[in-house]
């Protein structure tokens, strides 16, 4: 289960991270990676004494559209998504947004298959997978 401070809750913040971030599709999901927050995100800023403390970590959202099927399946796709997700989010960096969205051929995959493609989405967008393309320098 994730943790309320790692979920992302508002349209803009979901917007900014589609938009701005890098994807990755693979065949029950597609993942988009923002690394960096932008500076005009509404994150709320847990205060402990600071004026502005770090983020409590990374934030995950997910869209399970119509496409996905009926509301029933829609809410087990993302039930199986989320669980999925909160062993994984120890792998993101703390100021990293993941917007998970599943296609229709998640309705029909198992826990398994999903669980296998959000792994192999997160290795390509984080580089984490042996013989990775490394970034051109100028």
């Amino acid at each position: 289960m994730l943790p309320a401070q790692a979920r992302l809750r508002r349209r803009p913040e979901f917007t900014a991270v589609v938009r701005s971030g890098r994807r990755a599709g693979r065949p029950t999901l597609v993942l988009h990676y923002l690394p960096e927050r932008p500076a005009d995100t509404t994150r709320p800023v847990v205060r402990s004494g600071g004026p502005l403390d770090p983020p409590a970590g990374p934030r995950a959202g997910f869209v399970v559209g119509r496409s996905v099927g009926n509301s029933v399946c829609r809410h087990r796709v993302t039930r199986q998504l989320r669980h999925l997700l909160g062993a994984r989010l120890h792998r993101l960096p703390a100021t990293a947004d993941l917007v998970v969205r599943a296609r229709p051929e998640a309705a029909d995959a198992g826990s398994a298959v999903l669980g296998r493609d959000l792994d192999a989405g997160l290795d390509r967008l984080l580089g984490d997978r042996p013989g990775a393309p490394r970034a051109r320098r100028p």
